[in-house]
């Protein structure tokens, strides 16, 4: 299946399809085809489901950095789509397009969320 994500006018994802490949061999065909199902010019762009971080799951060719969500920005120079930064802290890994923190994950095992007001991980699930 091939996916496609609908931008606005500021390059924000609105919404993820699905299409059959055989409707949709390529990336402009599947464009074609869901204008004409949605009667409008609207700015699609292909999205892979198994690309994460500039690496594809299955070992096949990494598309656009990251699978598109509802709310990533597309970013045409990195031809990317990039989720919306979750902390002010973070900071954009160019390479994967990724959001980082500023203290990388802790690698014990333990469950951690981050606390952007002191700039650390706290043990737990707040």
């Amino acid at each position: 299946m091939a996916h496609f994500a609908k931008l606005d006018e500021n390059n924000i994802v609105t919404a993820v399809h699905v299409v059959n490949n055989e409707v949709a061999p390529d990336e402009a065909t599947g464009i074609e085809f869901l204008n004409s199902l949605h009667g409008e010019d609207g700015v699609w762009k292909q999205t892979s489901y198994n690309t994460f971080g500039g690496q594809h799951n299955l070992g096949g060719t990494p598309f656009r950095k990251n699978y598109a969500g509802v709310g990533y920005t597309y970013d045409e120079s990195r031809d990317a789509f990039i989720e919306p930064k979750p902390f002010p802290s973070y900071t954009l890994n160019e390479d994967k397009c990724l959001w980082e923190p500023p203290i990388p994950y802790p690698d014990d095992g333990g469950q951690y969320v981050w606390n952007e007001e002191t700039l650390t991980w706290i043990e737990g699930t707040e």
